[in-house]
This record gives structure tokens, sequence and C-alpha cells, in this order.
């Protein structure tokens, strides 16, 4: 069964005689949980950075590790399997999600390469690239599990899907101004692009394996392949190219990189509309509860 032809999961409150835990203990001892994880997880691959090969390693098992916490959060706070991240379903939805990701990241470079706003100055560095795919890894694991699996998924026990698309987007947006070199509109533009792209993806398929794969391959598209900064957050020159991005703002993103560009805005915006009417096909829009 492929992520794009999966049926709704049980993913809200559980059909187990036993009764969940409340909404706001579920939803903040969740978020604290994996806030702690995130910061154990950065830490340990960013101690690492410098080694590629243990970098790779390294990333790998955290997101493993990030997705075994997760799973026994959601089965002792709502005693149900986590059918959101069910393995059966992982490598077609990460594939998916991976092939997608690394075609949207690479057409959006190409549109600002062509307008003079992109260029490959030499090559960088393969074991750059293969430290980058452990981060990332490990990155787009644990930002899916919190915002996607936690924040977006817990919110729309109350509000519905519309709601809880706009709050996990705009947080996801705000949250991104603590990077180094971010910007209001950066922030905005990945709320935008990226905070409801991703959840579009989640509502379609009611599975975080093909969030997870998009994030994934964006992020090491942008950072460990182009060489371009990752949300304000990286300096180019880290990965399998050097480039130099030059230009209006609006074209290359600036100091929070190409995703505050206005070409990766409209890249994203596909995949929403095309998620969000595949939702409504199969009956995954969700209303508010009173």
């Amino acid at each position: 069964m492929t992520p794009l032809d999966s049926s709704p999961a049980s993913d809200s409150l559980s059909s187990n005689a036993q009764p969940v835990r409340p909404f706001w203990i579920r939803l903040i001892g969740m978020i604290v949980l994996f806030l702690l994880v995130t910061s154990a997880t950065s830490a340990v691959n960013l101690a690492v950075d410098g080694i590629p090969v243990l970098a790779l390693l390294l990333g790998l098992i955290t997101a493993a590790a990030a997705v075994w916490v997760y799973r026994a959060a959601v089965r002792y706070t709502e005693h149900r399997p986590a059918t959101e991240l069910e393995p059966a379903e992982a490598r077609s939805g990460l594939r998916t999600g991976f092939l997608l990701g690394l075609a949207l990241f690479t057409a959006t470079i190409t549109v600002i390469a062509v307008f003079g706003g992109y260029r490959i100055t030499g090559w960088g560095s393969l074991g750059a690239a293969v430290a980058s795919f452990g981060l990332m890894s490990c990155v787009a694991v644990t930002e899916e599990i919190l915002f996607r699996g936690v924040v977006f998924r817990l919110i729309e026990e109350k509000t519905g899907t519309r709601g809880a698309l706009l709050f996990s987007a705009v947080l996801f947006g705000t949250l991104h101004l603590l990077n180094d070199g971010a910007t209001v509109w950066g922030a905005l533009a990945i709320a935008v692009e990226a905070g409801l792209m991703l959840g579009s993806a989640y509502v379609a398929t009611r599975s975080l394996w093909l969030p997870i794969g998009l994030h994934l391959a964006w992020n090491f598209a942008e950072g460990g392949i182009f060489a371009t900064t990752v949300s304000g957050s990286h300096e180019g020159e880290t990965g399998l190219f050097h480039s130099a991005l030059s230009g209006s703002t609006a074209l290359t993103g600036g100091t929070f990189g190409p995703e505050a560009s206005v070409v990766a805005i409209l890249a994203c915006a596909v995949p929403t509309v095309y998620f969000l009417r595949l939702a409504a096909r199969r009956g995954h829009l969700r209303s508010r509860h009173a």
C-alpha cells in the first residue's frame, strides 16, 4: 500500500476500552517530552558534525529513537498503536516523500538560478553531504513528530483540520525566528510553504512517513547538496557544492535562504493544494469539535 492510497488511520481517540489521558495533559506532556527529545538528539548530532560517517550513523539512530519514544508515548497516553507511524508504511512513505521533496527543491533552485540568483562556484565535500544527511534525518523526524504528530494531531481534536493547519503552520514559522539568520518574511514564508504543505501531506495520508521524507529531502537538498542556508540557521558551503546566492531577497530568500524565496512559496503551493484536495476526496478533513 502506497502512502497516497492509504485509508484513514484511527489516530485520534482510541477505540480501546481504556480511557485516554485528558486532552491538555496529552498536549502539554507530549510537547514537553519532544522538546526534550529534540534538545537531546540535537546535542548528540552536533557533537559529531565534523565526522561524516559517525554523523550519519548517529543521525539515523537518534531519528529511530525519536520514533520509538513517540510510539511508546502514544501507547501510554492514548492506549493505541501509533498508526500514523505504521512500520509497514515507512518504506513507501519515505520514498515518495523524499523524491517529492528532492524534486521540489531542485525545481526551486533551478528557477532561482535561471533568473541569476544562484550559481555553483565549485565542488564542496562528499563528507559534508553525508553528515548533512544524518543531521537532517533526525531533524525531519523530530520536527514532524512534534509539529504534525503532536501539535497538529492533538489540536485537530478541538479545532478541526483547518484550525489545526493554521495553528501548526503559524507556530512552525514563528519558531524559526529563533534561527540566526531569521527574518519575519522568512518565518511567514516557511509557515505557508512548509507548515501548510507538510500538514496537508499528513492530512492526505494520515501518516507521518510522507511528510518526514518530504522534509528530509528538502532540507538535505538545500544544505547537503546545493549548499544554501537552511531556514536561516546555516551558511552555505557545507554541502556537495560550493555556491553563491545574489540578487533580490524576493528571488533568493536573503539571509534566511531559498525557503524565503517567492519561488519556493509558489513551488510548494502546488503539492499543498493537491494534498488538501486529496484529503477532501478521502474524507480526511475533520470538523471542529464542540
